[in-house]
């Protein structure tokens, strides 16, 4: 699905992979960004504003580095945050990209993070 497309064979565009993971049942939003938070690209459902919600995107990375360093875990590949209302997915793409996406609870949550994991690869490289 973030692959390859099935008719070109090509990687697809980081405006068409956007709208490709906006489109998956259960997201409420997609924001590529750059580390500084701002929006490289986005789509979100029900007139959210993604300039702020990217804002807030690199305090939360700085502060998964900081655990990485007194826990010896590595760098952040991928957190999952659960909220009332559904989950926001941060991954790291590249060392100055990072993909957004806010879902709802009951959102197959374990099928994208497996395709986010897959293709990561394949998104980082349009990036």
């Amino acid at each position: 699905m973030l692959g390859p497309t099935m008719t070109t064979g090509r990687l697809p565009t980081i405006r068409e992979l956007v709208a490709t993971l906006a489109q998956r049942d259960g997201v409420d939003a997609v924001v590529l960004l750059g580390r500084d938070g701002m929006v490289i690209d986005g789509r979100a459902h029900g007139g959210l504003d993604l300039e702020p919600l990217a804002a807030h995107v690199p305090p939360l990375a700085a502060a998964a580095g900081e655990l990485s360093a007194t826990s010896g875990r590595g760098a952040l590949v991928t957190a999952v945050l659960e909220y009332e209302r559904g989950f926001a997915i941060i991954t790291t793409l590249a060392a100055d990209a990072v993909l957004v996406v806010l879902v709802h609870p009951q959102a197959n949550l374990g099928a994208l993070i497996a395709d986010l994991r897959r293709h990561r690869g394949n998104i980082a490289s349009i990036i």
